[in-house]
C-alpha cells in the first residue's frame, strides 16, 4: 500500500452508525473519508462531480444494502451494485453490512462486490479488510454462513490446511463450529468485561459478572480441548496446558509491554480509544443522574448526534496538533484555548454557519448570537473540565496517565478505560457548552423546540422549570459542591454506561485550589473542617448519653411501670373474685 490516504465514499441510512464509522476511520493513518451520504443517489451524485476532475480520488466504496434487513433494500442495494459497477468498473466496493444470509452474499459476489464485512466487525480487522479490497485483493468475512474465496489468502492457507493435514472427513465442519463457538464466546465475554469496568456497579451485580466471566473462559478453553486434534492445535499455537487462556486484550498488553520498540503509534492509540468511544455512544443517553445537565433538554437523537460531532471535531484539533509539532510542555498553556475552539467549532457546524432563525420582526444568525456567549460558557462550563491535559498528552505524546494517584501504562488496559472515562466527559462537558447559550438565549423559540427538544421538555413551564434547576445547580457547584470536591482532593466527572449517563469521580490533588477559595466556598470548607473534628466526639456523646436515656427507661421507668401495671391488674382481678364470691352467697336461699 503506498503513503497516499485511502479515499473512502461511505453509504449507510443510519446517521448515527455513518457518522460514527466516519470519525473512527478518520482517526486511522492513510483513510480518508470524503464522504458520508445517506442515499444511493446522494453517492452517485458525488462521484460524478469527482470523476469531472479525478476518477482516481475515490479508492473504495463501503456501503450497506439499505437498512440492511427489508428484502426491498436488499435487492435495490444489489441493482446500485451492477449500476455502479458498470458506471466505475474499476471502483471497488467493501459491503459492510448487518445481513448474513449465504444466499444474499453469494448474490453480491456475482454483482461484483469485492468484499464483505459484518457490521459490528473490530476496527483493526475492518481497516485490515478496506486496505485489501481497495489493492485488488478481496475479504470475505470468515463465519459459518460466509463466503470463503478462493482469493482470499488467509481463506486459502486454511482451506489447504484442513485438505492437507486432517484425516478426519469432518474436520472443516467442525474446525467452522469451533470458530463459530468461540466467536460467540468471544462477544459475549466483551459484553461482560464491558459491565464489569462500569462505575458504582453494584456489589452483587459485579460478583455475577464476574462468575459468568469465568465460565465464559472455561467454556472458551474446553472448546479449544475438545473440537481441535493436537496437530492443529500445534499449528494454531493453541494452549495446549490446563491453565485457563489469557483474554486477547491481555495477551496483547503483556506483548506490547514487553517489547522494546514504540508500543502503539499515536494514530493506533487514538483509533483504538475513539472505537470505544463510539461503541458506547450508542447506549441510551439518559441522565440517571441527580444532576441536571443542559443537553438533557435535547431528544435522544440530537444529543448521539451532537457528541458524535463534538468527536470528530476532537479528532480533528488532534491532528492539527500533531502537525503543527507542539512541545509537550504547552499543552498546558493552551488548554482553554484548545477547549475555545472546540466547542466554537462544535457550535458552528452542529447548527450551521449561516443558519437564522425569524424573532419577531429580526433575522438572526444563531451561531453568531451563540458564540457572544463565549466568555460566560468558558468561565462556567469549559475551564473546569478536569485532566484535559492528562488526555492530550496521552493520545498525542502517549504519556502515562496519572488517575487516581496510580500511574497506568500507555497499552495498559487501565489507561484505555481512564482516558475513555476522561474523554467522555469532555464530549458531556463540551455539549453541555453548547446548548447553554441556547437556553439562555433562545430557549421559547418554536423552531428550536420542535427541531432539537425533547417532548418531555416542549412547554413553556417545563422549559423555565428546567433553566431554573440548572440556575440552582450552578449556584449549589460554585458555592458548595465544587469546594467540597477541592477539599475532598477529587473530580466529579461524567461518563456513560449500559443505563445512561452516570457520574463517578477521581482522586487529584488540589492543593493550590484550595489555598485560593474564599468567601461562601472558603467557609464551606471550613464547616467541612470542622464538622470532621467534632463529628466523632459528637456522635461519642450522643451514642453515651443515648445508652444511658434507653437504661433510664427500660431498667427504671420502664420496670417501675411494669410493676405498677402489674399491681393494678392483679388488685382488679381480686376485686372480681370478691364479687364473684358476694354475689354467690346473695343466690343462696336463706
Amino acid at each position: 500500500m503506498s503513503d497516499r490516504p485511502l479515499k473512502l465514499l461511505l453509504i449507510d441510512q443510519d446517521p448515527i452508525f455513518r457518522l460514527g464509522l466516519r470519525v473512527a476511520l478518520e482517526a486511522i493513518p492513510n483513510l480518508e473519508a470524503i464522504a458520508a451520504v445517506e442515499t444511493d443517489t446522494a453517492a452517485l451524485q458525488i462521484l460524478a462531480e469527482i470523476a469531472k476532475e479525478d476518477p482516481n480520488q475515490v479508492n473504495l466504496v463501503v456501503l450497506e444494502f439499505g437498512n440492511g434487513r427489508s428484502t426491498t433494500s436488499q435487492q435495490l442495494g444489489l441493482q446500485f451494485c451492477r449500476q455502479l459497477r458498470a458506471l466505475y468498473p474499476n471502483l471497488p466496493i467493501l459491503l459492510l453490512s448487518s445481513v448474513q444470509q449465504q444466499g444474499l452474499l453469494l448474490a453480491a459476489k456475482s454483482v461484483g462486490i469485492n468484499g464483505y464485512c459484518p457490521k459490528g466487525t473490530p476496527l483493526p480487522e475492518l481497516v485490515a479488510a478496506i486496505q485489501e479490497v481497495a489493492d485488488g485483493g478481496s475479504y470475505w468475512f470468515q463465519d459459518t454462513e460466509a463466503i470463503i474465496t478462493p482469493n482470499s489468502r488467509d481463506a486459502r492457507d486454511a482451506i489447504n490446511r484442513v485438505s492437507t493435514h486432517s484425516p478426519l472427513p469432518f474436520s472443516r465442519l467442525r474446525n467452522n463450529l469451533r470458530l463459530s463457538g468461540i466467536a460467540h464466546i468471544d462477544a459475549t465475554l466483551a459484553a461482560v468485561t464491558a459491565q464489569l469496568q462500569v462505575p458504582g456497579l453494584p456489589v452483587l451485580d459485579r460478583a455475577i459478572l464476574a462468575g459468568q466471566r469465568r465460565e465464559l473462559l472455561a467454556a472458551r478453553w474446553l472448546l479449544n480441548r475438545l473440537l481441535v486434534s493436537s496437530q492443529e492445535r500445534q499449528e494454531e499455537n493453541i494452549p495446549v496446558t490446563d491453565e485457563l487462556p489469557l483474554t486477547p486484550p491481555l495477551i496483547s498488553a503483556i506483548q506490547q509491554r514487553q517489547t522494546v520498540s514504540p508500543l502503539l503509534s499515536p494514530g493506533a492509540l487514538q483509533s483504538a480509544l475513539f472505537a470505544s468511544c463510539v461503541t458506547k455512544l450508542q447506549f441510551p443517553l439518559q441522565n440517571v443522574t441527580d444532576i441536571p445537565l443542559e443537553i438533557d433538554i435535547f431528544r435522544e437523537d440530537k444529543k448521539r448526534e451532537l457528541l458524535y460531532l463534538i468527536l470528530q471535531k476532537f479528532a480533528n484539533q488532534l491532528d492539527e496538533l500533531r502537525t503543527s509539532q507542539i512541545e509537550i510542555d504547552q499543552l498546558c498553556e493552551v488548554k482553554n484555548t484548545l477547549l475555545r475552539d472546540l466547542w466554537q467549532a462544535a457550535i458552528t457546524d452542529f447548527f450551521g454557519k449561516f443558519s437564522r432563525i425569524q424573532i419577531g420582526n429580526q433575522n438572526i444568525e444563531i451561531v453568531n448570537l451563540l458564540l457572544q456567549n463565549t466568555e460566560v460558557v468558558q468561565r462556567d462550563i469549559l475551564n473546569k473540565i478536569p485532566l484535559i491535559c492528562e488526555l492530550y498528552s496521552y493520545l498525542i505524546f502517549q504519556t502515562e496517565l496519572n488517575i487516581d494517584n496510580i500511574s497506568y501504562s500507555v497499552v495498559s488496559v487501565e489507561a484505555k478505560s481512564q482516558a475513555l472515562m476522561i474523554l467522555e466527559n469532555l464530549l458531556i462537558q463540551v455539549a453541555n457548552g453548547v446548548v447553554q447559550p441556547l437556553l439562555n438565549s433562545l430557549a421559547d423559540v418554536e423552531a428550536i423546540k420542535q427541531n432539537f427538544y425533547g417532548r418531555q421538555l416542549i412547554s413553556t413551564r417545563e422549559i423555565e422549570r428546567f433553566r431554573n434547576d440548572l440556575s440552582w445547580k450552578y449556584r449549589l457547584k460554585n458555592y458548595i459542591n465544587e469546594p467540597k470536591s477541592v477539599f475532598e482532593s477529587r473530580y466529579e466527572i461524567f461518563v456513560i454506561v449500559p443505563r445512561g449517563i452516570a457520574n463517578t469521580s477521581v482522586y487529584a490533588p488540589r492543593n493550590q485550589e484550595l489555598e485560593k477559595l474564599s468567601n461562601i466556598p472558603l467557609v464551606v470548607t471550613l464547616l467541612l473542617e470542622f464538622s470532621d473534628a467534632i463529628a466523632p466526639r459528637l456522635k461519642s456523646l450522643v451514642a453515651f448519653v443515648g445508652r444511658g436515656i434507653v437504661f433510664i427507661l427500660t431498667q427504671i421507668i420502664g420496670r417501675g411501670l411494669g410493676l405498677i401495671g402489674r399491681g393494678i391488674l392483679q388488685g382488679i382481678g381480686s376485686v372480681s373474685l370478691v364479687e364473684k364470691n358476694l354475689r354467690r352467697n346473695s343466690d343462696r336461699p336463706k
